[in-house]
């Protein structure tokens, strides 16, 4: 077996690259580390916190659910009668304007029914003047002694016959009438029309498939659901809903602020989710609600506010409640107990419990006691970002 000596150069060479590498660690370790955290984190002196000026800026708070567009209106054409489609009269996918004609079903038919019914009723009409005459005569012979008894009644039973012949015959003809109604499909209502699914030459029944479909789109509605809190405090502060401002963001990011025409809520609150629904009409005058679309809707107060803002690394919560930590100009922490509002972005509404002047600790609030003196750096905005 070879044994081969060491080099003395080579371990004095590692040794070096040794030395050099702990002297690089010790001299990082010195540039990153802040004055003083070392000493804090031991325990063993003023511990080093971060801190920041809270901020007071114009607000409009605004709270942010998930809706649905609506069509209020909507229709599946059916028909009503038996017969051959024989025109469709609208473009598919097009707007349609209430009272236009958009299907009609085999009028002739119809036409010459209204015709017979109509035939029928002018009959029965002469007959009953036919009738009624000998009623009148036979009872002015009755009171002479002219004519029996039994005569009158025959001829009294045929007038009142012959009435109801003519009711029977008016009906028949109002029937006939809504009938010929019936092969002229209307649109109830203005709204866009779907496709046609069934075309001309088809043969529909009462119990046929829907013809077409109508939605309206202009007034149109966005329903979408809030907590039972949210709804209490809504009308305990806003009662009649006055200077509410919505937003509705688009599927595509593009934001609407059309004003809400009107808004109505669900007689009941939903048990197995604490949420009530809420539904809001628009004039959709640029047909960009589209129903069954979902959209952001924002709602806020119409008038800004001047709010404190603080980050949310501020925040701590104990069994009394939220609280922060300042710093006063003695560098003493000092524990503040605070109202929270509604977050805003990545920030926190302070109802109560902070000044314009105070700065929270963001960083290091673990490490902190009341009352404790520490070595505080303030940044900015800024420099949280980066």
């Amino acid at each position: 077996m070879r044994v081969t000596k060491i080099n003395k150069r080579t371990i004095i060479r590692k040794v070096c690259i040794m030395l050099l590498c702990v002297g690089a660690g010790w001299y990082l370790k010195a540039r990153l580390t802040p004055q003083g955290f070392s000493m804090g984190a031991m325990g063993g002196g003023t511990p080093y916190v971060l801190t920041q000026q809270v901020k007071v800026a114009e607000i409009s708070p605004k709270k942010s659910y998930i809706g649905r567009v609506e069509a209020i209106k909507s229709v599946d054409l059916k028909p009503q009668i038996t017969g051959y489609v024989e025109k469709v009269l609208f473009k598919e996918g097009g707007l349609v304007n209430e009272g236009d004609i958009l299907f009609i079903i085999e009028q002739k038919r119809y036409l010459a029914n209204v015709e017979l019914r109509q035939a029928e009723l002018d009959s029965a009409k002469a007959n009953l003047v036919k009738t009624e005459r000998d009623y009148k005569r036979q009872k002015s012979l009755s009171k002479q002694n002219y004519a029996s008894k039994a005569t009158l009644d025959t001829s009294e039973s045929n007038y009142l016959q012959a009435k109801a012949a003519v009711a029977q015959a008016e009906a028949n003809l109002e029937l006939a009438k809504i009938d010929l109604d019936y092969t002229e499909i209307k649109a109830p209502f203005t709204g866009y029309i779907g496709k046609a699914n069934i075309t001309e030459g088809n043969y529909v029944t009462s119990s046929s498939d829907n013809l077409a479909r109508i939605v309206q789109i202009s007034p149109i509605r966005v329903s979408f659901a809030v907590t039972d809190k949210d709804i209490l405090e809504s009308r305990q502060s806003n009662p009649q809903n006055l200077n509410l401002q919505t937003e509705l963001v688009l599927p595509n990011g593009q934001i609407l602020t059309e004003p809400m025409k009107s808004s109505f809520s669900s007689n009941e609150i939903d048990s197995s989710t604490a949420t009530i629904n809420i539904y809001a009409e628009y004039d959709n005058q640029q047909n960009l609600l589209i129903p069954g679309n979902y959209v952001d809707i924002r709602i806020g107060d119409q008038e800004p506010q001047m709010a404190i803002l603080v980050p949310q690394a501020a925040l701590a919560q104990d069994e009394n409640g939220n609280y922060v930590v300042v710093v006063n100009d003695k560098n003493i922490a000092e524990q503040r107990r605070v109202v929270l509002g509604d977050v805003v972005e990545d920030s926190q509404i302070v109802l109560d419990g902070l000044s314009s002047e105070d700065k929270v600790i963001i960083q290091g609030l673990q490490k902190v006691k009341n009352g404790q003196e520490v070595k505080a750096q303030l940044i900015t905005e800024t420099q949280e970002a980066k």
